[in-house]
């Protein structure tokens, strides 16, 4: 049986869509009508009766495989999935990232663009730690060790996934900021270069040379889970967004693809990142 539990890397919990309550009614509808209970449902379709619950209550978004051996099941005549579309066109809030890093636990493919800062699944204890104690507004002692332990585990994706591709692509600047000091840059970067060692596991840099490139919208996000299904994510302020909408993630994608040709190849990008700690 399929479910997936909720992680705490945010500390919060997804606030609800007008849309996802919506199609939750509309399941929950066709759910009893059907003369299930939530508990009967979960063997017939192959997911818990906790994960049913919280699509029917607008907590979940749910999966293309759920909506889809639930229209089977339920005979919703394709009502499902023309409502399902319309869950697509409705960003996610900044908590999504609960969410998505569900999905990233499933993940075949991962891609990530970052601009600002190393990307989470890259840094290291000191690294990190850096950033949550200069975090605004202030983090206290405890809640800076709850999101450096998370962030720290999350890590453990690049090695326990090993059939899962991983690219980052990183500009040039990020590494040359000198966050937490030499010291820290010259363990990060050595952090960055083990990476690398790894099968599933690409970096290219971004040099600075390039004065024009795909990414200057901002950071962003995609993976792929195996039933080929495409979600993007991309973090701001106060607005980041969980993306599905495919015509987002198509334009997402021929972003990335530029990008992948236009950095530095993942070897010429490890000699740059060799030549910077050097430097340091």
């Amino acid at each position: 049986m399929e479910d997936a539990s909720t992680d705490t890397y945010d500390g919060g919990k997804p606030e609800p869509s007008g849309s996802l309550r919506t199609f939750g009614a509309v399941y929950q509808g066709f759910r009893e009508n059907a003369g299930f209970t939530q508990e009967a449902l979960a063997p017939a379709i192959r997911y818990s009766a906790h994960y049913i619950g919280s699509v029917e209550q607008g907590r979940r978004l749910p999966s293309k495989t759920f909506i889809d051996r639930s229209e089977e099941t339920l005979n919703a005549n394709g009502v499902l999935r023309k409502a399902a579309k319309r869950l697509s066109k409705q960003p996610g809030l900044a908590r999504w990232f609960r969410e998505w890093a569900e999905l990233e636990k499933q993940a075949i493919s991962l891609y990530t663009y970052e601009c600002r800062l190393v990307p989470g699944l890259l840094q290291t204890e000191a690294y990190a730690r850096t950033l949550f104690e200069n975090r605004v507004p202030l983090l206290s002692e405890e809640e800076v060790e709850i999101q450096v332990t998370a962030r720290l585990e999350r890590q453990k994706l690049l090695r326990d996934r090993p059939n899962t591709s991983f690219s980052f692509i990183i500009d040039e600047h990020v590494f040359t900021r000198p966050t937490g000091g030499a010291d820290t840059v010259r363990g990060l970067i050595d952090h960055v270069l083990a990476c690398t060692t790894l099968r599933n596991v690409e970096v290219q840099v971004m040099p600075l040379k390039r004065g024009l490139h795909a990414g200057l919208n901002g950071p962003m996000q995609l993976l792929e889970t195996p039933d080929n299904q495409w979600f993007g994510y991309c973090e701001g302020q106060e607005s980041s967004q969980f993306i599905t909408d495919p015509q987002t993630i198509s334009t997402l994608y021929m972003r990335y693809a530029k990008l992948l040709s236009q950095a530095l190849t993942p070897d010429d990008s490890g000699s740059l990142l060799e030549q910077m700690r050097g430097a340091l």
